[in-house]
């Protein structure tokens, strides 16, 4: 007698093809490029549940804001005031550096400077694994955002975006155990690598000779060394030095300056993508037309001259 209700496979089995199905997918996308399509197309599926994540956040923002007293606002907006004040003076002085640091480039025959565009983003996600230190953007393709570009907020450097979907983008943080940044001292210029610990809160400095001129306290920042992040952004500050005479290499730990823990905006630096051949390329060529034109300019000053000189032999005749 057939029973009513025919019998699939059994749990166990269906268990096993189910994990062993898990593990092929894990070795193709870590292998190959063959899922990143679908990745970035499950990534823009995904924008409206992120979004939708956030408005708990937003709304308690929200509140926060409404039910905060008239005092504090008041204190608040003079902090602010102040702070406005001592912004402008360093802008004052900051625009007349500017303004011969043009002249100085000008007088060394330098390609023209531009200001450095920035877009700026908001964190919406945190990658769930302890292991990796990852955030989630609400800028991407769309936007402009490319990979590689360097991340900050208002204190220092927070990263680079790794991963781009139409509209949003995974950046991977500095302290993540597979990032590292080259960097220099800002008191003496001394070079290092910087590279991330697993920890939020430190930095370490790889292969730091135990003779270096190197202290607590000093300010570390971007050396520009690998043609990806910028010059002159600020990275992390010394905290620990340890020297061990028996080791030919010191122990550098250091605390990153921006919050990467704290930080809900962000800014997106378009800086100059070119590579360096390019870049001495179009250096070159740069400097070929200003020495045309600078030879034309001469033969145009020397060409009216001619009649001025043979006008008064023609009087004499």
């Amino acid at each position: 007698m057939k029973p009513l209700f025919a019998k699939g496979p059994s749990l166990g089995i269906r268990l096993l093809v189910f994990a062993v199905l898990s593990a092929v997918l894990m070795v193709v996308d870590a292998r190959f490029e063959t899922l990143k399509p679908m990745r970035s197309q499950m990534g823009l599926v995904l924008t409206p549940f992120y979004w939708l994540a956030d408005v708990p956040v937003r709304a308690w923002d929200g509140a926060t804001q409404q039910i905060s007293s008239r005092s504090e606002l008041m204190a608040e907006n003079e902090k602010l005031k102040a702070e406005a004040l001592l912004l402008q003076r360093r802008l004052q002085k900051l625009a007349a550096l500017t303004e011969q640091n043009v002249r100085l480039r000008e007088l060394l025959n330098s390609a023209a400077l531009v200001d450095e565009e920035v877009l700026v983003g908001e964190l919406i996600g945190v990658d769930p694994n302890p292991y990796t230190h990852r955030i989630l953007i609400d800028k991407g393709e769309k936007d402009g955002v490319f990979l590689g570009q360097p991340v900050l907020d208002a204190r220092g450097l927070m990263g680079q975006v790794v991963e781009i979907m139409p509209y949003t983008s995974r950046v991977l943080l500095l302290t993540d155990t597979t990032h590292s940044i080259p960097v220099q001292v800002n008191r003496n210029g001394l070079r290092a690598i910087a590279v991330g610990t697993g920890n939020p809160e430190r930095l370490e400095l790889r292969h730091v000779a135990d003779t270096a001129d190197i202290k607590e306290g000093d300010l570390l920042v971007s050396s520009g060394m690998g043609q990806r992040f910028p010059a002159g952004y600020p990275v992390a500050t010394v905290k620990e030095v340890i020297h061990d005479s028996g080791q030919p290499f010191a122990i550098v730990r250091a605390v990153p300056t921006a919050a990467l823990n704290r930080s809900r905006y962000l800014l997106l630096v378009f800086s100059d993508r070119r590579t360096p051949e390019q870049r001495a390329n179009d250096s070159a060529e740069a400097q070929e037309a200003a020495d045309r034109e600078a030879e034309q300019a001469r033969n145009g000053e020397a060409a009216p001259d001619a009649p001025a000189a043979d006008a008064p032999a023609e009087e004499t005749n």
